[in-house]
């Protein structure tokens, strides 16, 4: 499903406009970014937990010479399916 066809499913869902949809879309996806950027966790029950992990440092080998490469540590985001997501995929 893209971007689009998430926003038309909410407008017709939640009986509000696309513009509406699509801002309440975007504020969303701002919103968890801007939380996982400052360091925060974002929990919805049910649906899954978006949180940050730190990756460390390490030697991965490039695959075309095999000559050894430093990937320096970052940070990453992460996605943690709920409980209710999990049962209903099955």
């Amino acid at each position: 499903m893209t971007k689009a066809e998430l926003i038309e499913k909410m407008a017709v869902r939640a009986k509000i406009s696309k513009r509406a949809a699509g801002i309440a879309l975007n504020t969303f996806v701002e919103s968890v970014t801007n939380a996982l950027v400052s360091g925060d966790k974002v929990a919805l029950v049910g649906f899954g937990t978006f949180s940050v992990s730190q990756r460390k440092a390490r030697t991965a080998r490039n695959p075309r010479t095999g000559e050894p490469i430093q990937v320096p540590a970052k940070r990453a985001p992460k996605f943690k399916a709920g409980r209710d997501l999990k049962n209903s995929v099955k």
